[in-house]
């Protein structure tokens, strides 16, 4: 499956992604050492997260991302 991330918000990407690995928001949140609290207020646009978490989603996940560049 493809997914344009332009097509999403942040929250949205975090939803996204838990859903596709079938975990919780608790389970989520305990995978990339977060609180069960902050990964709901990510999905709903609440707070914004930073880089590192991103990594650290992509770490845990074992999720390949591809950068496409427009010309």
């Amino acid at each position: 499956m493809r997914v344009n991330l332009k097509d999403y918000n942040k929250g949205d990407f975090i939803r996204i992604i838990r859903e596709w690995t079938g975990l919780t928001q608790k389970e989520f949140g305990d995978l990339i050492d977060k609180k069960e609290r902050t990964i709901q207020d990510y999905e709903a646009n609440l707070v914004n997260y930073g880089v590192d978490v991103f990594e650290k989603i992509i770490e845990k996940t074992n999720i390949n991302f591809i950068a496409e560049k427009k010309d």
